[in-house]
């Protein structure tokens, strides 16, 4: 037993990775206009959860790989649950890094120029955006540029995982889970939405663009065919 205990601890050494580690945003905390420091803690704290929970899960999936167990229900049930955990952890990063005090006006550029194209005015593409919001369910509202032609698209994500756009490159991110509003707002939706809009970090959500202007570019968006 002792021999075999040891196998699996090497064998399960050889697949560790290093765990997620949670960003510290506790800077947001007092900081933002009309958003209770409680209800942002207790969101950072749900956070951090998820952020525990992949490492968690990651594993134990692990474990399971080394005792060659990799096609049972356990293990399956761990790979469907990984990808809610990792997107429920990266949105809120997302999430919080766009918000800023009072919010960063959104200067003259690319993207403001594809807002308004798209949107005709920003206060359009806000009357939209929170629109979207409204949706009866839990999940994420997204400002995503679409990889083939490059548009602007205002999704809504399911829970975590379901209906994001693949190879679309996330630019804006509001979390309207209850949680991220219910304590403070109750079933008042739309002040939360209204709230968010006035708090954006507008200088990230132009950095995004930037880092994202090699891959799916918002200037010149092109489509490729191939020939048959």
């Amino acid at each position: 037993m002792r021999r075999f205990l040891f196998f699996l601890f090497l064998v399960t050494s050889l697949f560790a990775t290093n765990p997620y580690v949670a960003k510290d945003f506790s800077g947001l905390i007092g900081q933002i206009p009309g958003l209770a420091d409680e209800l942002i803690r207790m969101h950072l704290t749900l956070y951090e959860g998820y952020v525990k929970n992949i490492n968690l899960i990651t594993d134990g999936l692990k474990k399971l790989q080394a005792l060659r167990q990799e096609g049972g229900v356990s293990f399956g049930a761990l790979k469907k649950q990984w990808s809610w955990e990792y997107d429920g952890m990266i949105l809120h990063e997302l999430y919080f890094e766009n918000l800023a005090p009072g919010g960063r006006a959104l200067e003259d550029g690319p993207l403001l120029k594809k807002i308004t194209d798209t949107f005709k005015t920003l206060d359009s593409f806000k009357r939209e955006f929170k629109n979207v919001g409204m949706i009866r369910g839990i999940g994420w509202v997204v400002l995503t540029c679409e990889p083939i032609q490059g548009n602007l698209v205002i999704n809504w994500i399911d829970e975590h995982n379901i209906g994001e756009l693949v190879k679309g490159k996330t630019l804006l991110v509001m979390d309207v889970w209850e949680h991220a509003y219910i304590t403070q707002f109750g079933l008042d939706r739309g002040r939360y939405i209204d709230i968010f809009l006035n708090n954006i970090n507008w200088d990230v959500v132009t950095k995004r663009v930037e880092q994202s202007s090699k891959k799916s570019s918002l200037k010149n968006p092109s489509i490729v065919y191939r020939k048959n």
